[in-house]
């Protein structure tokens, strides 16, 4: 790891040692789909094999017969509400209603005493099918002649946050035009132009915990223990679909086996706790990793885009129009299909802009948030056709970025809209490039890349946080960031202590329980540190007021005189451990301090996604490869990527974080493909769906921390975890067609490669070479 600009102070700056680290690794961490509650049932979920049909009858008598089983539960038992859900838009039944619309649908759910006998009742569960015509590919949901999946006027859901939703357009239900300039005019003189198709397939998130839920639902309030998130959102969700007030619903998150986007929003929530409402007893589900890929996944795409540039490398234009899949249900899609667009001119200067994104409804299953979501995408593509640029007109690639890339300050997006630019990119790319030797000799089909973008960070700029010190100085803090494994315990625990002047082993981090942890928007968006940090960091600040307070009156000196260090008051040669401070406060020994903190949006501003981001995360990589001509294989030989923090919390931790995010690229990159068979996902595990594993690893990894304390943080940090994810993709393609084999589709498999080598080897036709 190399940190660039880092400064320490006593706790912030430290990379200490997790505090759940001796928990998780003495496999005493508790997930939620270890836990029972008292006269809990186990539910499992009849799927739907079709991908697209009516459904004409379920028989569910003999299941409901069988000893053992308290419930079963189909689309008509949810007619006394209105079972349609959705945080962008309300699209999705509960259970499939009259017709599914993908392969993997839920169907019919049973609650049983135990597993085996759900399992057994689902298979007595008759079901009979009348199939509609397949429409599992973008292409054939753009076709005029397609059925519509959805129809109707669009029904907002209560998140979406994107101002107008539009209207459905066929099966394209949510667009985003982003323009600037006269994109025919600019590029009349071009002197260099490239244009192309590029595809890029759906992935699987592959957290370790799968979809995990348990539900108590009771006449007028329902408890859910779950691995969402976003507990406050689900909460809302919740108490909407089932018409209770927010404060009737209760969501507790214990820790996280990993989320990376696919427990985010509302998932198997609202069928768990239908099932629960039907069988009037608590009810767990667990999917099955099979089922979680029916659940979430990243967004297949289909892009055209085109790029020109005059003849000294000044780029001028940039169109390009992309569809993403997304499935039989909206989910994320609306704020992905935006995020894209936004990634698609790249952080450079434009004459002008003309990006078209369209989400598009498939029978496939529901794609939502991915770490990095619609940044990977059009990073990829992006940065390929600039490298293409920077071939045909003779230029370093790395130079090329130096004349057009934005400067600090400058807009980002081509409208003018939203935050300026707040990093140092050229910088950052020319460090990931010194990174794996950019101007060292190259041995025979090597080639080097880089990769530079940005992803609109932050979500909505909400978070609330308390802190707590006892009587005997240690500390509470209660925080609605969800644990999943990137550490906001351990980073929260040192924000506190830093502004306390205490350890930061003296600070304990609460789970997320809706019902008593403060409000937070959401744990995503790379925004955790940075929002909920600082709302830590108010909260502690307050704290410290109170504790400064009441010694400048023992002391009878002015409060800027205290310090607080080492867990005590401080005035010159005088100390008080905090202790004996909350004891001179309450006049005995007991008492304790509790204040809060918040983020919010100020000055006028909604904290919208048009208005944001709350900051720009950088995305920048580097990569060298070597290509088997023989054998197609690409073998990553150096990597570079750059966590451009503002300020590291906790620079072990971030480094584990963009090391982290640099393999779900590195596999987004070279192995991983969701691939459906009319409609029906085909590799749902893990010897058929390829994940990265150790043996894959490059010979040389570089993170590279950056820490110009330029960011809304605490101590000015700001997100990382997800940049490195989107710029590796961009950077090893890249590094490929610097090595002669440039690329449209991802992933680089061998037989992909080999089959692009082959076409570049065929002798070329005089009109073809014209």
């Amino acid at each position: 790891m190399t940190v660039v600009n880092g400064t320490g102070t006593r706790e912030v700056g430290r990379s200490r040692t997790r505090l759940d680290a001796r928990e998780k690794l003495r496999g005493e961490a508790m997930f939620t789909g270890d836990m029972e509650v008292p006269g809990m049932l186990y539910g499992r979920v009849l799927r739907s094999q079709h991908p697209h049909a009516e459904i004409v009858s379920i028989n569910t008598s003999a299941a409901e017969r069988m000893p053992g089983v308290a419930a079963v539960l189909v689309g008509r038992d949810l007619l006394d509400i209105d079972p349609y859900y959705g945080h962008a838009i309300k699209d999705r039944p509960i259970i499939a209603i009259e017709r599914v619309r993908f392969s993997g649908e839920p169907v019919a759910a049973v609650a049983a005493e135990d597993e085996a006998t759900a399992e057994a009742a689902l298979a007595a569960i008759e079901v009979v099918y009348d199939e509609l015509p397949l429409v599992d590919t973008i292409d054939k949901a753009l076709d005029p002649s397609a059925p519509l999946l959805h129809e109707g006027p669009i029904r907002p859901g209560l998140f979406h946050g994107l101002g107008n939703l539009g209207e459905r357009d066929g099966n394209i239900g949510y667009r985003y035009r982003l323009e600037s300039g006269d994109v025919a005019a600019e590029s009349a003189g071009a002197a260099f132009v490239t244009e192309g198709e590029y595809l890029f397939p759906a992935v699987y998130q592959y957290a370790m915990e799968t979809h995990s839920v348990i539900a108590d639902w009771k006449p007028g309030e329902i408890a859910i223990w779950a691995s969402c998130q976003h507990p406050f959102l689900v909460q809302a969700e919740i108490a909407d679909l089932f018409g209770l007030p927010i404060g009737a619903v209760r969501i507790q998150v214990p820790y996280l086996g990993g989320g990376f986007g696919s427990k985010s929003y509302t998932k198997m929530e609202p069928l768990t706790v239908a099932l629960s409402r039907k069988a009037r007893a608590p009810v767990k589900i667990v999917n099955r990793v099979e089922e979680s890929m029916v659940t979430s996944r990243r967004h297949g795409m289909r892009c055209w885009m085109r790029t020109t540039a005059d003849a000294e490398g000044t780029l001028l234009t940039r169109e390009s129009r992309f569809w993403l899949d997304t499935g039989a249900y909206m989910d994320n899609g609306p704020r992905v299909t935006a995020t894209a667009a936004d990634a698609a001119p790249g952080p450079y200067r434009w004459r002008a802009v003309d990006i078209d994104a369209m989400c598009v409804y498939c029978n496939t299953a529901p794609s939502g948030s991915y770490r990095a979501f619609g940044a990977t995408h059009l990073q990829w593509v992006a940065e390929s056709q600039l490298d293409e640029l920077a071939r045909r007109a003779g230029i370093d690639p790395l130079e090329m970025r130096r004349r057009n890339l934005l400067r600090p300050g400058e807009p980002v997006r081509p409208d003018g809209s939203g935050k300026p630019l707040d990093a140092d990119l050229i910088g950052d790319v020319e460090r990931a490039a010194a990174a794996v030797g950019w101007d060292d000799p190259k041995g025979p089909r090597v080639g080097r890349g880089v990769s530079v973008g940005l992803l609109a960070a932050g979500a909505h700029p909400v978070s609330r946080a308390s802190v707590r010190m006892r009587a005997d100085g240690s500390v509470e803090v209660s925080v609605g960031t969800t644990e999943m494994g990137q550490g906001p315990r351990t980073v929260m625990a040192q924000i506190a202590a830093e502004e306390l002047g205490t350890s930061s082993d003296r600070v304990r981090v609460l789970g997320a329980d809706t019902r008593f942890t403060p409000y937070d928007r959401s744990t995503g968006a790379s925004r955790s540190t940075t929002l909920a940090g600082k709302a830590v960091q108010n909260a502690a600040a307050a704290v410290a007021a109170k504790l400064r307070e009441t010694a400048c009156e023992v002391w009878d000196v002015a409060p800027e005189l205290i310090e607080l260090r080492d867990g005590c008051a401080a005035f010159g040669d005088e100390q008080m451990e905090f202790p004996e401070v909350i004891a001179k406060r309450f006049g005995f020994s007991g008492g304790e301090i509790i204040e809060g903190g918040e983020v919010r949006p100020t000055g006028g501003d909604s904290g919208s996604y048009a208005e944001g981001p709350v900051f720009w995360e950088v995305c920048v990589a580097a990569a060298e490869v070597e290509v088997d001509p023989e054998l197609g294989q690409v073998n990553v030989l150096r990597t570079a990527t750059v966590a451009d923090v503002g300020r590291a919390i906790n620079p072990q931790l971030v480094e584990r974080q963009d090391e982290g995010a640099f393999m779900q690229g590195y596999g987004n990159a070279m192995f991983e493909e969701m691939v459906y068979r009319d409609g029906e996902l085909i590799n749902d595990n893990l010897l058929e769906y390829r994940v990265p594993r150790i043996q894959d690893l490059p010979q040389r990894m570089t993170s590279i921390v950056v820490e110009n304390e330029d960011g809304p943080g605490p101590h000015g940090a700001k997100g990382c975890g997800e940049g490195a994810l989107a710029a590796v993709p961009a950077a090893i393609v890249n590094a490929l067609g610097d090595a002669g084999v440039p690329i449209t589709e991802l992933p680089l498999t061998p037989e992909r490669v080999w089959r692009r080598l082959q076409d570049l080897s065929e002798p070329k036709s005089t009109e073809e070479l014209t």
